[in-house]
């Protein structure tokens, strides 16, 4: 192994678990660190894998040392992933507080003189909403901490040697925070609809004043299939919780991927292909409401999509978790 190349994997291993801000000014710090040392601990004129060896073993544990700089010891998660999970949790905490307080707005500006029921229906949602997002969020970054600590053998009582550094991913295989962020604040936001908003998830009948909804989703049956639906898209919010922790595409995050989007696809389909979770009467309500006449091209036309919504879904369901699955197969073959 090339000299450089064992002191950047050590410089890798150090700073890729500290604040991204962080990164680059005690990644140039700990290369100088390495180099004075080896100046002064050299046998021979020239540097060997030796010597970086000795002054690496001396430096320590990259995990180890990576706590040192930090300015503060921090253990709720796990120092490696604290600062990233503060992160995400502050995202998620602020796109469910926005998602009420709007959804608090809308129901206000349609009925007026219920504000103050919907005011308590916004509290009540935070209050089962806050605690729900911090929930899943939490465990799905301990499911990473506990992960990236079972690979980590020195915890087991193994001495750490240079020899274990883990080799710097192709930048092909990084996984983008963005990514990953984009995709918890979509699960939040579908979690936060369909917890607190189903009411209003139809057709909004407006006539002078807000009338109701006619619901795309069958309000007697709702209730069951809801917490099935937490369930997946919680389970959601974990893989790409993951997927931040883990900041690569390997083959244990793609099967991880592959099996988690399998057991979400099944259930799903089991969800809603059954017989009572869409609205039964929903063409016959836009009927009674007048929004629709009986034989006209309008009525075929709605009928007919209505009757194929829930092929298209079930394939545009198929296409994405297939894809996400495929797409983290092929990232973890790059070199």
């Amino acid at each position: 192994m090339r000299i450089m190349e064992l002191i950047e994997r050590y410089v890798y291993a150090v700073t890729q678990k500290l604040p991204q801000e962080q990164q680059e000014d005690i990644g140039e710090e700990l290369r100088s660190l390495i180099v004075d040392m080896l100046d002064e601990r050299m046998e021979s004129d020239e540097a060997t894998n030796s010597d970086v060896e000795k002054v690496l073993l001396e430096l320590g544990n990259p995990r180890k040392l990576a706590d040192k700089y930090r300015d503060q010891k921090r253990y709720l998660i796990g120092p490696e992933i604290f600062d990233l999970y503060l992160l995400i949790l502050k995202i998620i905490l602020t796109i469910v507080i926005a998602s009420i307080s709007i959804g608090f707005i809308i129901q206000t500006i349609i009925e007026p003189p219920n504000i103050m029921e919907h005011f308590i229906e916004a509290i009540q949602s935070l209050v089962i909403g806050l605690p729900m997002a911090f929930g899943w969020t939490t465990f799905g970054f301990a499911m990473g901490n506990l992960h990236g600590g079972i690979e980590q053998k020195d915890i087991l009582g193994q001495a750490w040697n240079p020899s274990k550094l883990p080799v710097i991913p192709n930048e092909k295989r990084q996984i983008k925070r963005g990514e990953s962020i984009v995709g918890i604040v979509i699960y939040v936001i579908i979690l936060v609809i369909l917890a607190f908003s189903s009411d209003y998830f139809g057709i909004w009948i407006i006539d002078d004043g807000f009338k109701g909804t006619i619901p795309f989703l069958n309000v007697q049956t709702y209730g069951m299939y809801l917490l099935f639906m937490m369930l997946i898209f919680g389970f959601g919010i974990i893989k790409e919780c993951l997927k931040l922790v883990e900041g690569k595409w390997t083959y244990k995050l793609a099967i991880l991927t592959t099996v988690v989007n399998a057991i979400s696809l099944v259930a799903i389909l089991l969800i809603i292909t059954g017989g009572d979770f869409w609205n039964p009467t929903f063409v016959n309500e836009l009927v009674d409401t007048g929004i629709l006449e009986v034989g006209t091209d309008s009525f075929r036309v709605v009928t007919k999509v209505w009757e194929q919504s829930t092929l298209w879904i079930v394939i545009l369901l198929i296409v994405g978790l297939v894809w996400d699955a495929v797409y983290g197969f092929v990232k973890a073959r790059k070199k």
